[in-house]
């Protein structure tokens, strides 16, 4: 079949033809191509037409598609039954090695997907402090739990929706949303709700608006204030976890959270969520305690070893030191062109994530990032796939750099990329 083809029978089957709106190309324009398969950094369409893959899976593909390695663990795992709904050793396995390398997840709780993850660690949260209120940040993207679709990021902002119909005002009554990196804003905001301030939930590392790194000390002061408050401080690393750094982005701005929630790298690419925090705190979490949650398919067999394996092979000595080098060599090559061409550009980078925004200034908040050059980035977009580059079809996400990106897949990611500024 066509691209053509598949987009017109997907129309008539699924919801916009997509099972998730971002994928949809409408921020970007054209339609979206349809995927045969994957190896290493590259996608290859079902019209046979080879794409040079920044996506990544929405950054689970770290290491790249079709790891033997994870490949091997998934098919073993798969021969000895698809899920059983009762304890595996895998699930421990992993638990034990998500421990050791984020010390503030004593115990984890795993789940089927990032959004359960976060709804599930509100729950406790507010379980825990028997307090109700939540604070976000503006432009963070949880989930599309009923709760924290407020002033959200990724899709949402996208699509240019603030919110979603179906969503009764009554449930984001207590959903509070500041600016990010202004600390004078999230000191007024738990001061004024620490009564009944259940948490604050951050990503470290804003990344569903394009990557926005927090400034220097904002991180430590969200830890201080909200120990004040006697308020849980949730870091949403289902992005950063395992990508930015072993240990994740606590682990590079050596703060600790009082909850992580967790995804994407610790699946191996299949369907994975998890949160965690000490052990006084998780056992407010049913069969302990009385925070009710639960999952049919969570800590699924298949994985839970392709997680693992895929953390085996991250925990080598340099990998991530060779991520941030590969990212940093892009980002100082996608700017440079830019400003060779005098096209107002920033790329805002954090070990393998960056995002390059078509600004005159940095991006600090999800107002700046709104700020930016949208329509010259879809533009830039569809010139980049003509040349083989598959970006993030939307101006408000990160790109992924894989360990499967080489030298090669850089310099022609830039070769590219010099081109399709001409006339931009």
């Amino acid at each position: 079949m066509t691209n053509a083809a598949c987009w017109c029978e997907a129309q008539k089957y699924l919801v916009g033809g997509v099972n998730s709106p971002v994928r949809s190309f409408r921020a970007v324009g054209g339609r979206p191509f349809f995927v045969d398969h994957g190896r290493g950094p590259y996608l290859w369409d079902v019209e046979g037409k080879r794409y040079l893959d920044y996506v990544c899976s929405w950054g689970a593909q770290i290491l790249g598609h079709r790891h033997p390695h994870i490949l091997k663990a998934a098919r073993k795992a798969l021969g000895r039954g698809t899920t059983f709904g009762t304890p595996t050793p895998r699930e421990t396995a992993l638990a034990k090695e998500i421990s050791r390398a984020v010390p503030s997840m004593q115990q984890v709780r795993f789940v089927s997907s990032g959004t359960e993850a976060a709804m599930s660690a509100i729950r406790l949260a507010r379980g825990a402090t028997g307090r109700n209120k939540v604070i976000k940040f503006e432009g963070a993207y949880h989930g599309h739990s009923d709760a924290l679709l407020t002033k959200a990021g990724s899709g949402m902002v996208t699509l240019g929706i603030p919110s979603s119909p179906g969503v009764p005002a009554s449930v984001t009554e207590h959903t509070i949303t500041v600016p990010f990196n202004d600390p004078e804003a999230a000191e007024r905001a738990v001061h004024k709700h620490r009564a009944d301030l259940a948490c604050l939930l951050a990503e470290p590392v804003m990344a569903n608006v394009g990557v926005i790194p927090p400034e220097e000390g904002f991180l430590a002061f969200l830890r201080k204030i909200t120990r004040r408050a006697k308020a849980l401080l949730i870091f949403d690393e289902v992005i950063t976890g395992f990508r930015v750094a072993w240990g994740g982005a606590q682990a590079l701005y050596q703060v600790e959270p009082d909850l992580t929630l967790l995804g994407k790298v610790i699946g191996g690419g299949f369907p994975v969520g998890a949160y965690g925090g000490s052990k006084k705190l998780m056992r407010h979490v049913a069969p302990l305690g009385p925070v009710y949650q639960a999952g049919t398919l969570s800590g699924h067999p298949v994985a839970m070893a392709a997680g693992l394996a895929a953390l085996e092979i991250l925990k080598q000595p340099k990998t991530y030191e060779k991520l941030e080098e590969k990212g940093r060599r892009l980002r100082e090559g996608l700017v440079y062109d830019c400003w060779r061409r005098q096209i107002p550009a920033v790329a805002q980078q954090v070990g393998s994530l960056l995002t390059l925004f078509f600004s005159e200034k940095p991006v600090r908040n999800a107002g700046d990032a709104r700020a930016a050059d949208s329509r010259r980035y879809s533009g830039y977009f569809q010139r980049m796939l003509r040349k083989g580059i598959y970006l993030p079809p939307s101006a408000f996400e990160a790109w992924f750099v894989s360990a499967a990106h080489g030298d090669k897949e850089l310099e022609s990611t830039l070769s590219a990329h010099r081109a399709a500024l001409k006339g931009l």
